[in-house]
C-alpha cells in the first residue's frame, strides 16, 4: 500500500517516528503542500494522510486510487467528506488525543492572565527588581482565583477536564452545553443556561466545537451580559468570538484580560484587532502540541488505517 502524509511537520517536526505506517505500506511525508501539489503527490497512493490540506472533489476525481484518507486532527472541514462518501471512500478522524493537554493549557492561559508571569520574569531579566527601592514590585494586576467562578462554554471531555482543574484551584463551575449529565454535578459544579452563565462568571472558558450555533457565541450582546472585569480564555476555534467586539471590550475594560490560543484565521493576520490590545495574550495554536498528546494522536491515526486493512473502519466522520 502506497501511503502518502501530505502536511506532518506539525504533528511530527522530529520527534516522534512514522514507524507504525511504515509498517502498514510505502510511506512519503511531506512537511507542507500547497493546493496546487496536491494532486501530484497523492498520485497513485490508497491512503492519504492530511491535517490542514485541503482534499477537494478535483482531488478525488484525479486521485481514483485513494481508498482512505485518514485526518491528522478532530475537525476534517477540510476534506470534501460527500466527494469522499460518493465514491467510498472512508475519512477517519481522531476524535479525542488532547483532553488533558488542552484543559491544562486552558488553565495555563488562566494563569497567566492572572499573574502575567512570562512579563514580570521579562522585567527582572531587564534590570527592574535589581533597581527597584522596594524588595517587590507588580506590574499588573495580581487576580486570586480561589471563590470566583468559572463559567465553561461546552461541557465535553475538554471543558470537564478544565471544571476539574478549576475546582481545585477553589473555584465553583457553571456549565453550559447542549447535553447534560446530571451526574458530573456538585456542590462545586452546575449547569445552567447561557444568560445566568455569563451574568455571574468571572471568568469564562470556551471548549465547544464550532457550529453554526456557536460562531460567534462571543459578541457584543453577549459580552454586555457579562460582569465587568472579566476574562475570557479560548483554546478551542478562533470563530467562536467576534474579534472586533473583543478588542472594543478589551479597551473599554469591560473585559479585563483575554487569553487566546486560536484566532478566526491562522496564521493570525497583522490586521487582526486583537494584536494591538494591551490586556490580551495570544499563542499560536498550540494547546493540543505536548509531545505526549501528538504521540497519541499519530497512534490513533495508525491504527484507524489498520482497522481500514482489517474490514472494520473506526473515526469514520462520514459513514
Amino acid at each position: 500500500m502506497k501511503i502518502v502524509v501530505l502536511d506532518g511537520y506539525t504533528l511530527n517536526p522530529g520527534d516522534i517516528t512514522w514507524e507504525g505506517l511504515e509498517k502498514l505500506g510505502e510511506v512519503t511525508v511531506y512537511d507542507r503542500t500547497k493546493a496546487e501539489d496536491v494532486i501530484e503527490r497523492i498520485g497513485d497512493a490508497q491512503a492519504v494522510y492530511t491535517n490542514k490540506t485541503p482534499i477537494t472533489r478535483e482531488t478525488l476525481d484525479a486521485c481514483p486510487n485513494v481508498k482512505f484518507i485518514g485526518v491528522l486532527a478532530t475537525g476534517y472541514n477540510i476534506v470534501d467528506i460527500e466527494a469522499a462518501k460518493e465514491k467510498n471512500i472512508p475519512v477517519a478522524n481522531i476524535p479525542t488525543y488532547g483532553t488533558a493537554a488542552v484543559s491544562q493549557f486552558a488553565i495555563g492561559l488562566l494563569l497567566e492572565l492572572c499573574h502575567h508571569i512570562g512579563a514580570h520574569s521579562d522585567a527582572v531579566k531587564a534590570g527592574e527588581w535589581s533597581s527597584n527601592p522596594d524588595w517587590c514590585f507588580w506590574k499588573y494586576p495580581l487576580v486570586e482565583l480561589a471563590g470566583k467562578t468559572m463559567g465553561i462554554i461546552g461541557f465535553g471531555r475538554i471543558g470537564q477536564e478544565t471544571g476539574k482543574i478549576a475546582q481545585a484551584l477553589g473555584m465553583k463551575v457553571l456549565a453550559y452545553d447542549s447535553y447534560k449529565r446530571p451526574e458530573l454535578e456538585s456542590e462545586t459544579c452546575h449547569y445552567v443556561e447561557l444568560d445566568e452563565l455569563l451574568k455571574e462568571s468571572d471568568v469564562i472558558s470556551l471548549h465547544c466545537p464550532l457550529f453554526p450555533s456557536t460562531e460567534g457565541i462571543i459578541n457584543k450582546d453577549t459580552i454586555a451580559k457579562m460582569k465587568d472585569g472579566v476574562m475570557i480564555i479560548n483554546d478551542s476555534r478562533g470563530p467562536l468570538i467576534v474579534e472586533q467586539d473583543l478588542r472594543e471590550a478589551l479597551d473599554s475594560g469591560k473585559v479585563a484580560g483575554a487569553a487566546l490560543d486560536v484566532v478566526s484565521t491562522e496564521p493570525i493576520k497583522m490586521d487582526n484587532p486583537l494584536l494591538g490590545a494591551e490586556n490580551v495574550i495570544l499563542t499560536p495554536h498550540i494547546a493540543w502540541a505536548p509531545k505526549e498528546s501528538r504521540q497519541r494522536l499519530m497512534d490513533i491515526a495508525v491504527a484507524n488505517l489498520q482497522a481500514f486493512v482489517d474490514g472494520a473502519p473506526q473515526n469514520v466522520v462520514n459513514a
